[in-house]
């Protein structure tokens, strides 16, 4: 009983998403030009083989979703009105909380000593890794960046491909739903 709640526990809170994302972009550049993409070439020109391959893949399969519900369409890099590129990064970060735990009857503590009770004060320190994935979409015909969306969470340990299919694709959601910027008034 006790391993099936706790399993309970760990599902529930990995339910709860801490994903955080922002975009930033160039309010001079009309985006309703961009019809067409083509990904960054990669400068080692190596197309086989990378440690990260499969995270990659999930990657790009999931912004170019994403881009294609947009109505922007892969061509290749000549004619692309576009240019995509995505960078990951982790940073370890420290969590520290303070608290007091107990406050109860102590029996040296009497009338004549003030408090009736006993404070006790714990501090946890906790280590945790944040992902940040930042996707780039830069004008062709300029080389400018024009377009900047971010996104950050607690990286978790997935057990499944599926599992990290499904945050990968809830990551680029979040980060693409900014694109295009909306006019503002």
């Amino acid at each position: 009983m006790k391993k099936l709640f706790i399993a309970v526990a760990v599902l529930a809170l990995s339910a709860c998403s801490t994903l955080k994302s922002t975009s930033d972009f160039d309010p001079s550049v009309s985006f309703d030009q961009y019809k067409t993409y083509s990904w960054v070439v990669k400068k080692n020109n190596d197309a086989g083989y990378h440690l990260d391959g499969l995270m990659d893949q999930r990657i790009r399969a999931a912004i170019e979703s994403q881009l294609n519900q947009k109505g922007i369409s892969k061509t290749d890099k000549q004619t692309a009105d576009l240019l995509v590129n995505y960078i990951t990064k982790v940073d370890k970060k420290i969590n520290i909380d303070t608290f007091n735990s107990h406050y109860g009857y102590n029996p040296y503590y009497g009338p004549r000593w003030g408090l009736g009770g006993s404070i006790q004060t714990e501090t946890t320190v906790r280590e945790y890794e944040v992902g940040t994935l930042m996707v780039d979409l830069v004008d062709n015909k300029t080389g400018k960046l024009i377009w900047r969306g971010t996104v950050a969470d607690t990286v978790r340990e997935q057990n499944t491909p599926e599992q990290r299919i499904q945050i990968i694709n809830k990551a680029i959601d979040a980060v693409m739903m900014n694109y295009p910027p909306k006019p503002t008034q």
